[in-house]
């Protein structure tokens, strides 16, 4: 018989222990947990790295802590030295692990239904979107469904979440169009403001003027439609565009490079 191997992700420790025990009376399941953030990592990298990976992450909505670094494509839970540290909610964890470890699935606990924060845990990778007092024999079955990439959550989320999620892609599309709009070389100085770098910086990392890129940020606030560097930076994260990195590359959706 096949064994699925779940960690259970929960600061709140008495929760994690107990659902951890009720798991672990399943005969095909073997269950671990953790109770922050860089924990949930190391036993990730552990298990990985003994040929042994977990099957599915039960993660709560309310993690308090993980280290900062948990970012797609990352799976680390210290600091360069050898610290944890930096607050990340529950589906910023599920975003690393789905990138960093495509092959587990995650699934969130919540104490409340929440149209808004379920679309944006299935938009971060999780399958699921379950609340804490649910039933043994249901999380079971959620923990099965998405071992067959099924999508679980409540009958009384699924209009909310599927309102959020059109409207997300409306936002989106709508911001590619914007983005779409600007030349090459302004959309250059939108990943420099999506790195946060000030007008000099852009300059200096153009080869520019300090006039000419404060006409070229003009010019983006303009195309796009807002008032302001932070609503240009918001609108930009939305398109996908992702900031100018330290080696001179752009990073957009999906890691690629423009």
């Amino acid at each position: 018989m096949a064994r699925i191997r779940v960690l259970v992700v929960d600061d709140h420790r008495i929760f994690a222990e107990s659902l951890a025990a009720a798991l672990a009376a399943e005969p095909d399941v073997d269950v671990s947990a953790a109770g922050s953030g860089p924990a949930a990592l190391r036993a990730l990298e552990r298990a990985a790295g003994e040929g042994r990976r977990f099957d599915v992450l039960l993660v709560d909505a309310d993690l308090g802590t993980v280290a900062p670094d948990v970012v797609p494509g990352q799976l680390r839970g210290q600091d360069s030295g050898g610290q944890s540290e930096g607050t990340v909610d529950g589906i910023s964890l599920v975003a690393g692990v789905r990138s960093g470890q495509p092959a587990v699935r995650t699934v969130v606990l919540a104490e409340r239904d929440d149209p808004r924060r379920a679309a944006a845990a299935l938009q971060a990778g999780a399958g699921g979107w379950v609340a804490k007092d649910c039933s043994l024999s249901r999380l079971l079955a959620v923990i099965r469904g998405v071992l067959r990439d099924e999508t679980h959550l409540p009958p009384a989320l699924l209009t909310g979440v599927l309102r959020e999620l059109t409207a997300a892609r409306k936002h989106r599309t709508e911001s590619e169009r914007l983005v779409e709009s600007l030349t090459p070389r302004e959309r250059e100085v939108l990943r420099c403001m999506v790195a946060g770098l000030g007008r000099k910086a852009v300059a200096e990392r153009l080869y520019l003027s300090p006039h000419t890129v404060r006409t070229h940020m003009q010019n983006v606030l303009g195309k796009l439609g807002v008032h302001s560097t932070l609503a240009a930076v918001a609108l930009a994260r939305r398109a996908g565009v992702g900031p100018v990195d330290l080696a001179g590359n752009v990073v957009e959706r999906g890691g690629q490079l423009a």
